[in-house]
């Protein structure tokens, strides 16, 4: 009887640990990490092609991320031009969200207004254009977040410069504890400052000076989107670069092995 019971039992461990060796390697598995929201519409097809490209260049997600982007949130993009991170704004807050877009009068209001009448994933997108001297059609103390990429250089040329004006309507729109962030092409402080009016490049000091005098605090900056192989001493200033090349194929492989210009990535508070 003994007998019987020990090889009973041992045929039951038997099939039993096949199993148990199942279970345990299951158990050790990881769990499958699902895609943050931005790093989902960062990989969705709705994305040009040559504006992935760029990504290696402008790394949205960790310029995003350090702005403080989150769903949900009424964000303000000045001045988007071709729709660059327009692209990736709008599916981030299509649902839940609400994004403005502010283009300057003119050709780019068109464009961008084309573009987002082109694909469904910009049917929430609401423009809201910028007319020197007067406030946008959105609310005083409405958004959680403003964001402006490259766009500093072309508030300062010109006879009638506007950035103070752009700034303080920056300040206008945004929530008390609100964020401005400010991606720009960056001129060394000892250049001289005349550059800024005809090189696409600006000081770290100017963007400071224009967006405290807004009435805005300094809570940071970046090095994300910093390329140190940028000389920024070229013929046709930061556009002899890529993308926009304005040599043509004049020394093209030199400034395609630069890349992108050297920029700095700027975060500012509204005071509660």
């Amino acid at each position: 009887m003994m007998v019987r019971r020990a090889a009973a039992f041992f045929l039951i461990a038997a099939a039993a640990a096949p199993l148990a060796a199942q279970q345990s390697t299951e158990a050790a598995k990881p769990a499958v990490e699902q895609p943050s929201p931005l790093s989902a519409v960062l990989a969705a097809p709705t994305r040009t092609p040559a504006n992935v490209a760029r990504d290696k260049y402008r790394h949205p997600a960790e310029t995003l991320t350090f702005f403080g982007l989150q769903p949900g949130q009424t964000v303000v993009e000045l001045w988007p031009g071709g729709g660059w991170y327009t692209e990736v704004l709008a599916p981030y807050l299509a649902t839940g969200g609400t994004l403005y877009v502010v283009p300057p009068a003119g050709n780019y209001d068109q464009r961008i207004r084309t573009k987002i009448g082109s694909n469904p994933v910009y049917g929430k997108v609401q423009v809201a254009t910028f007319n020197s001297g007067q406030p946008t059609s959105i609310a005083a103390g409405s958004a959680d977040l403003v964001l402006t990429f490259r766009n500093v250089h072309s508030w300062l040329d010109g006879d009638a410069p506007i950035a103070d004006q752009v700034f303080a309507e920056a300040f206008r729109v945004l929530k008390p504890g609100g964020t401005l962030g400010v991606v720009e092409h960056r001129l060394p402080e000892e250049a001289d400052d005349a550059r800024q009016m005809t090189s696409g490049y600006v000081k770290v000091s100017t963007v400071r000076r224009l967006a405290e005098a807004a009435g805005f605090q300094f809570a940071g900056a970046s090095e994300i989107n910093a390329n140190p192989k940028d000389t920024k001493d070229y013929p046709e200033g930061v556009w002899t670069l890529p993308p926009s090349l304005q040599l043509g194929d004049k020394d093209r492989a030199k400034y395609l092995a630069i890349g992108e210009s050297d920029r700095m990535t700027l975060k500012f508070v509204k005071p509660n």
